[in-house]
């Protein structure tokens, strides 16, 4: 009976070595697991922030790019242009850099985004107004300076400032 009494001690301390090793690897590959969960949390919110700043910084460049005097700047001195063409020109590019940008709308607050869209809204609408006023035989440079004269005396018209401290105010909440 001494000999059971022994071979069955033995056997309970080895169950019991087994009981605590599996168990503390056990405790191991959680906590383990759960550092893993935790940086990948934070790495993951660190990475939404990344983009939701180079999305307010892609939207403040477009701002730029879409405003009236820097697109007239950028395209606006064509020679040869009739000012149809030259409205053509105008608001083809704005789309265009809408449409390119158009995704870092996931990014951004609602109303970031709609001044943007209020933006590219307005300079197509002043574009071609003053394209409509305009004679047939009027030259883009026509269109251009009819523009720009229009800008410098409404100063309602200078919405890409407005946009950009949205833009501004909105990304600063970021950081």
């Amino acid at each position: 009976m001494h000999k059971f009494f022994a071979m069955d001690a033995m056997t309970i301390l080895f169950v019991a070595a087994m009981a605590i090793f599996i168990g503390g690897s056990f405790y191991v590959l959680i906590r383990e697991y759960k550092k893993k969960k935790e940086k990948k949390d934070t790495t993951g919110a660190t990475n939404t922030l990344q983009m939701q700043l180079q999305a307010y910084e892609r939207l403040t460049l477009l701002v730029d790019r879409i405003a009236l005097p820097s697109l007239i700047s950028r395209v606006g001195n064509q020679l040869g242009f009739t000012a149809r063409d030259m409205q053509l020109l105008l608001t083809q590019n704005i789309k265009q850099e809408y449409e390119y940008n158009i995704t870092q709308q996931i990014y951004v607050s609602a109303d970031a985004w709609t001044s943007i869209k209020n933006l590219k809204d307005q300079n197509i609408s002043i574009i071609n107004q003053i394209a409509n006023i305009l004679p047939e035989e009027a030259t883009g440079m026509d269109l251009s300076k009819v523009i720009l004269e229009f800008l410098m005396n409404d100063r309602k018209a200078d919405l890409p400032e407005l946009v950009n401290e949205v833009l501004s105010f909105e990304a600063k909440k970021l950081m």
